[in-house]
């Protein structure tokens, strides 16, 4: 089942072969066995094209059940191991934020869980929770996503930050003074799912005529600090991201009266039907825990720099 389940997703034998570790020809023959004992082809046959493999219609009415059952069996078997601490737990974050708020941080979660081996799977796209075998998430986005049940982790504000050296050098005390500097866009959220871009920030903060179809476009926001860091120019932070790095002095956030909170959040994504595995449960309760921590001294540090101004 599991040979003609993965060939049907796949559309051939080759990349289902990949996915279970054996030969084409071991899938092929595990596919025949099947239509043999079932009395009945599975799939369409072809010699050319891309799809070497379509699913009859017989067949792919009894995929979704499959699937199904295969998940209900997966679930079942992490149940059979819910008395036991020790085990893998697969997470799912995108690379800059295993990067800049997860990865500091690990360490307090397995000093409590140290039987528990975290499995961290950084990728930008939503996994197939299921088919992938992922425990639980974080996630950037407006916190629906469909199948899933998703708790908000963070709120988020957006501001442009540069490093102390770069200040040294530039009168920035203005938003109107970024006209003329190399503004650093961080691209790794579709604008259009509501990601707050320069031309939203300088909307906010009055000063509309600053150019910003020009700069350096990066696709991670972790590298957009970096280029921050190294003095490259001034970026549009955001401030999950940028919060360590501000804190450690590595980056300045300018003009801080200036708020402008994002209208996406931090989510912790997982399978409603896993929300009660105590090793998702302890995971999702110590991200809950550190963000409230984090959030608190945040707060201090940001009421420490009013009092300066």
């Amino acid at each position: 089942m599991r040979a003609f389940e993965a060939s049907a997703r796949h559309e051939g034998f080759s990349a289902a072969a990949s996915e279970l570790n054996v030969t084409p020809a071991a899938v092929g023959q595990l596919v025949r066995s099947l239509e043999e004992w079932l009395g009945t082809p599975l799939f369409h046959r072809s010699t050319s094209g891309r799809a070497r493999l379509v699913a009859t219609e017989i067949a792919q009415r009894a995929l979704p059940d499959i699937r199904a059952g295969f998940d209900r069996l997966s679930l079942g078997l992490e149940r059979l191991k819910e008395g036991s601490a020790s085990g893998v737990l697969t997470v799912t974050v995108s690379p800059a934020f295993a990067a800049k708020w997860l990865l500091p941080r690990i360490d307090h979660f397995q000093a409590s869980w140290p039987d528990t081996d975290v499995r961290l799977d950084t990728n930008l796209k939503l996994l197939d929770y299921a088919a992938q075998g992922i425990d639980i998430g974080v996630r950037y986005g407006a916190g629906v996503w469909p199948g899933l049940t998703a708790q908000k982790l963070m709120n988020e504000e957006i501001y442009p930050v540069c490093s102390p050296m770069l200040l040294r050098r530039r009168r920035l005390r203005t938003p109107a003074d970024l006209a003329g500097q190399m503004l650093i866009h961080d691209v790794s959220v579709d604008s259009r799912a509501g990601f707050a871009t320069w031309s939203t920030w300088l909307k906010q903060a009055d000063a509309p005529d600053v150019a910003t179809k020009r700069g350096l476009r990066i696709n991670n926001s972790a590298a957009v600090l970096q280029a921050a860091i190294d003095g490259h120019g001034v970026a549009l932070a955001r401030s999950i991201m940028a919060r360590d790095d501000v804190a450690a002095g590595r980056l300045v956030r300018l003009f801080p009266k200036i708020a402008l909170a994002s209208a996406l959040a931090y989510y912790v994504v997982y399978r409603p039907e896993c929300a009660a595995l105590p090793r998702l449960a302890a995971f999702r309760d110590w991200l809950l825990g550190e963000a409230s921590t984090a959030g608190s001294s945040c707060g201090e540090q940001a009421r420490v720099q009013d009092t300066r101004e």
